[in-house]
């Protein structure tokens, strides 16, 4: 993949998977202090990866836990995302599988339907944006919200479940 945008610009942002370093404690215990439930996936596979932002192979073993993505930028940044701090359920890889180093928007957390959401550097939400497949993509949306200079993180978010898929932050 290329790091430019739909519109041929070079983008505002970085999709970034869940940390390295975060993901070997949540391998181990999760956001919410449990140890993450390994799932088999069905001849189907193609569950949303965090960690390397692939998709599952048909029976493969993988690793379900809780995540609370604000918090993880909190620790990184001067943020305090306050209510906005959720926690909700990801894949990974059971163990480390060496991430994702690519640049632009990953095929594996595309789909239909998505919701953009926009954070100021405090932490407080500033609104989001809701995909349906068609226009904008997700590259012009990131785009449309990064181009108000408050916004220094957006999440990209399943419809159907709310699950956190990736997090995208200011260059």
């Amino acid at each position: 993949m290329n790091n430019t945008s739909d519109t041929g610009r070079t983008p505002r942002y970085q999709v970034r998977p869940i940390a390295p370093e975060a993901l070997k404690r949540l391998r181990t215990i999760d956001d919410a202090d449990r140890p993450p439930r390994m799932v088999v996936e069905d001849g189907d596979g193609g569950s949303p990866l965090r960690c390397c932002l692939g998709r599952s192979a048909p029976h493969e073993t993988i690793a379900l836990l809780a995540y609370t993505p604000l918090l993880r930028w909190a620790l990184d940044s001067d943020a305090d995302p306050g209510p906005y701090n959720e926690t909700g359920p990801v894949f990974v890889h059971r163990e480390d599988c060496g991430g994702w180093t690519g640049d632009g928007v990953p095929d594996g957390i595309r789909g239909e339907r998505r919701v953009l959401r926009a954070y100021a550097a405090d932490g407080s939400i500033l609104g989001g944006l809701l995909l349906d497949g068609g226009t904008p993509t997700i590259e012009e949306g990131l785009e449309q919200l990064y181009g108000d200079p408050r916004v220094a993180v957006v999440h990209i978010r399943a419809v159907e479940f709310g699950c956190f898929l990736a997090e995208t932050r200011r260059l």
